[in-house]
């Protein structure tokens, strides 16, 4: 390893010389305090910036290891660090001129939820982080003098006030792990207490607006109706009362405007833990919770879908079903099967995004067209069959249909955004019809999952395997994109390149090994488990952006791959 006074000479040698020789400066050097490590430099100042590591060792920066000796709180201070490294950036940097990327320097930028990720790597050992530098260039020439400020004087000021423990917010640290256990304390209790979600009073679900993940200001604080109120002892919040969900069919009722879709939506996202001031905070549900809509024109390859849709007047297979162009009704009955595939017990559904004749079909439609004529088995006939054969609970957003009623086992009614428990009073009004229509048609569940991804599926080009997220919507493999658009549950764009790195590392590691396509992703789960996810990095040269996606999406995406092999 060379010293720091071994890099300036050699920024000195380089200054105003073509940009490439900056690639001279690739390995790690000491700088007393922590090892700056430049991992990868960018071609020129126009392409992605360098990748460059810092690694202090825990005799100097001295975390407490009882603050990072699980996996949750391993996370939960990995998270807090980047995004005290991602402030202390603003804080600390210096005006550097150039042209393209020069002096750009960054770190993942978190969301409001807690996720795995890779960077800031923390152990007994050491503490490492993995962030970005634009190396400054005039033109297509060195600017050393330009690289030397960022090197010796923002980044040492940044690992300063972030990586050594004395220097941050320890308070507010400590808080933060203690705010994560609670909620994965809740969440493993879930199961326990037969409920599938857990909203807290006092939780504030409203948005500022439909694009927006901040706090609507003076927005209206959930309480829970006293009927379906439970509660939870934590260790550092001490008694929590709030709504509990319990498993089975829940309908969420309500006019336009008065937040079904907003109480659907902190559902949805409760699968993540949350920052303090999100007021989400206690919105916790099942860890496998998975949005389901309807997803006209996507692909789906070999997927069951007998139990939704069968008899089609062409012959045409739904055991193996096959679309390049599925239609809304097809891909909603995809979507559950693959969901239910990946091991999701509980299914989110919101009306407005479903299609209409997938998820109900009336008496009087049922006495105009005879059962024999109409393929789609309607999921209002499924939805109860689904609990009581599979334990797969249901969560629904009904505006419209009165016949859900039917089925339910608890129906809640937002009204200016407070929840009420009106489960009596849909049951009064339910005429039972969809109740005998089940059964009578005596519905069993059986779903065939023999679905293996075979090698090949990700062919390598002349420069190997490349994928790219773009945004929280699409990942680019060679440049086949993969639309994510209706995986709502995606948070973070770092998320969509970790499935890339998943799905490049699978075809190279285990993808010819004749696993069932389930069991092949439990193995990449495992991999992850025990050697991090920084494992799924060997195809990437060491960066920084990845975070965890749940099994949920990773299979989704296999699913949405139009040149998924199987």
């Amino acid at each position: 390893m060379k010293n720091s006074e071994a890099l300036k000479r050699d920024l000195d040698r380089i200054d105003g010389k073509s940009y490439r020789l900056y690639k001279d400066l690739e390995g790690a050097y000491n700088f007393g305090s922590y090892t700056l490590s430049i991992d990868h430099v960018q071609g020129d100042p126009f392409a992605s910036p360098s990748r460059v590591r810092v690694i202090v060792n825990q005799t100097t920066s001295k975390f407490p290891k009882e603050l990072y000796d699980n996996k949750i709180k391993n996370i939960a201070v990995a998270d807090y660090l980047t995004r005290e490294f991602y402030s202390n950036i603003n804080r600390c940097n210096a005006k550097v001129f150039g042209s393209g990327k020069s002096g750009l320097i960054a770190i993942s930028r978190c969301p409001q939820e807690i996720l795995n990720r890779t960077s800031i790597i923390i152990d007994e050992d050491k503490i490492e982080a993995r962030f970005y530098v634009g190396f400054p260039a005039s033109g297509r020439s060195v600017l050393s003098k330009e690289l030397e400020k960022i090197l010796y004087n923002v980044i040492p000021s940044i690992v300063e006030k972030t990586l050594i423990y004395k220097n941050i917010d320890s308070e507010k640290l400590i808080n933060r792990v203690k705010l994560v256990e609670d909620q994965e304390h809740i969440r493993r209790s879930l199961r326990h207490r037969g409920l599938i979600a857990f909203i807290a009073n006092g939780s504030r679900l409203p948005r500022e607006s439909g694009i927006s993940t901040k706090v609507l200001k003076g927005g209206v604080a959930f309480v829970s109706p006293k009927e379906l109120e439970v509660e939870f002892n934590t260790e550092s919040k001490g008694k929590l009362l709030g709504m509990g969900i319990k498993e089975g069919v829940t309908l969420i009722v309500g006019g336009g405007y008065h937040g079904k879709s907003t109480l659907l939506k902190a559902l949805e996202l409760g699968v993540y833990n949350h920052i303090e001031g999100d007021g989400r905070e206690f919105v916790i549900t099942d860890e496998s919770a998975l949005k389901i809509r309807s997803e006209e024109s996507r692909c789906v390859t070999k997927t069951d879908i007998s139990l939704f849709i069968n008899n089609l007047p062409n012959g045409r297979d739904t055991v193996e079903f096959y679309s390049e162009n599925a239609s809304g009704s097809t891909s909603q009955a995809a979507n559950i099967i693959e969901g239910i595939e990946s091991s999701a017990k509980v299914l989110l559904i919101d009306e407005d995004t479903s299609a209409t004749n997938f998820m109900m079909r009336d008496d009087l439609m049922q006495k105009l067209v005879a059962k024999e004529k109409e393929p789609i088995t309607p999921f209002i006939e499924i939805v109860r069959p689904l609990y009581e054969q599979k334990g797969i609970s249901t969560i629904i957003v009904v505006g419209s249909c009165g016949d859900f009623f039917d089925v339910a086992d608890t129906v809640i009614q937002m009204d200016s955004y407070q929840a009420k428990d009106v489960t009596k009073e849909a049951k009064e009004l339910s005429k039972g019809h969809i109740t005998k229509r089940i059964k009578d048609r005596d519905i069993k569940i059986a779903i065939s999952f023999n679905r293996t991804v075979k090698a090949g599926t990700i062919k390598s080009g002349e420069k190997g395997i490349k994928t790219k997220a773009i945004g929280l919507d699409t990942l680019s493999i060679n440049r086949e994109d993969i639309d994510l658009r209706a995986v709502e549950q995606i948070v973070d764009s770092e998320q969509v390149n970790a499935i890339g790195s998943i799905m490049k590392w699978a075809e190279a590691s285990i993808m010819n090994r004749g696993l069932g396509f389930e069991n092949m992703v439990d193995n990449i789960l495992y991999e992850i488990e025990q050697n991090g996810l920084i494992s799924m990095e060997k195809l990437r040269d060491g960066s920084g952006s990845l975070a965890m996606p749940r099994k949920q999406e990773i299979m989704a995406a296999y699913n949405r791959y139009r040149n998924l092999k199987v």
